[in-house]
């Protein structure tokens, strides 16, 4: 299984660097998945460019097929998100809406931050996986900008999250083996 940990802000200054990277580190203990890094600020996305909808896979510009080669290769997806506005950041929805068979048959996960510990991102967040024909478990790290960083900008998470992190990776993971015979439909 190959799973994304896909950071998903690219404000200047943003904290979530350091909880995907978190979230990165902690998965490298693991071997039943093999996990990458992916932060959609390396894609340079435009707002939405392409002239077709993406649910027609012709695409025609060159940041679209590298995007959607990257994201056609996994298995499953763990969200690092912030919470913007009661949502996820527009870069991220920008990201996602680039796409969409990609991303069909696969499992995802959340790990959200924010002053509400980031529930209400996961909360949109999951209306748009439903669309998409993702399955999003349960689990969910939330982490709270006053408690699981100093300043509100320093990530020193609570020790208790990393149990809850790996729970989140188990369910991913059995939800992107159980979906594997969809996708190679």
């Amino acid at each position: 299984m190959k799973i994304a940990i896909i950071l998903g802000s690219t404000r200047p200054g943003r904290v979530g660097e350091g909880v995907a990277k978190w979230v990165y580190e902690i998965s490298k203990k693991r071997t039943d998945a093999e996990f990458e890094l992916v932060d959609i600020k390396d894609y340079d996305l435009p707002l939405l460019d392409e002239p077709v909808p993406p649910s027609m896979s012709k695409y025609s510009k060159p940041h679209t097929f590298k995007w959607s080669e990257k994201i056609a290769s996994f298995d499953g997806y763990v969200f690092v998100t912030p919470e913007y506005n009661h949502g996820i950041s527009g870069a991220l929805k920008n990201a996602i809406d680039y796409l969409f068979k990609e991303w069909n048959n696969k499992s995802a996960g959340f790990v959200s931050y924010g002053s509400a510990g980031g529930t209400r991102a996961v909360e949109h967040l999951r209306g748009v996986m439903g669309e998409l024909m993702i399955a999003d478990v349960r689990a969910q790290v939330m982490l709270s900008l006053r408690t699981d960083f100093e300043n509100h900008k320093d990530f020193k998470p609570d020790d208790h999250h990393e149990k809850t992190l790996n729970g989140l990776f188990d369910q991913v993971i059995a939800w992107a083996g159980a979906l594997k015979g969809l996708r190679e439909k």
